[in-house]
C-alpha cells in the first residue's frame, strides 16, 4: 500500500497480473453516465488517465469546501498499474516496476457526485475540484442528459 503524508492512496488490495498494457481510449463511456447516488456530478469531457493522487487531491478540495455538510461519492477507482523504469538504467531487463494506480476515464463518464448542497455552491465545489484533474470536466445536474461531450 502506497503510503504519502498520512494519505491512504486508492489502490486494488490484490490483482491477478501485476502488470498491463497500456491500452486504447478509444469511444465514449457506456457505463457509469448518470448521476446516480448525488443530486449534482462531475463528468469526464475527454479521455484520460486519472491517478490516484489526482483523485485524493479532488476529493480532499470537495470535502473541504463542503465543509462537514453533505456528502461525496467517487465513481472511479484507479485499477491499473502504471509501471515505470528506474532512474539512469539501461535499456532492456524487461518492464519496469509498479509506480503508481491510474483510473481509465472516457468521456461521458461521471466521475465524483455530490449531495447536501445548493446549485451554486455544488457548481464552485465542482469547479475548485476539477483544476485537480488532467482532462476538460463538466457541471451535471441529476437527470440532465448531457449532449455535448
Amino acid at each position: 500500500m502506497e503510503l504519502r503524508r498520512g494519505v491512504w492512496m486508492l489502490m486494488p488490495k490484490r490483482v491477478k497480473y501485476r502488470k498491463q498494457m497500456r491500452g486504447r481510449m478509444r469511444g465514449r463511456a457506456t457505463r457509469g453516465i448518470t448521476v446516480a447516488f448525488g443530486d449534482y456530478g462531475l463528468q469526464a469531457l475527454e479521455p484520460g488517465w486519472i491517478s490516484a493522487r489526482q483523485i485524493e487531491a479532488a476529493r480532499r478540495t470537495l470535502v473541504r469546501y463542503m465543509r462537514r455538510r453533505g456528502k461525496v461519492w467517487i465513481r472511479i477507482f484507479p485499477d491499473k498499474p502504471v509501471t515505470k523504469r528506474a532512474a539512469e538504467s539501461r535499456m532492456g531487463k524487461g518492464k519496469g516496476a509498479v509506480d503508481h494506480w491510474v483510473a481509465v476515464v472516457k468521456p461521458g463518464r461521471i466521475m465524483f457526485e455530490i449531495a447536501g448542497l445548493d446549485g451554486e455552491a455544488a457548481r464552485e465545489a465542482m469547479k475548485l475540484a476539477s483544476y485537480k484533474l488532467s482532462i476538460r470536466t463538466k457541471f451535471i445536474k441529476r437527470g440532465e442528459i448531457a449532449g455535448g461531450v
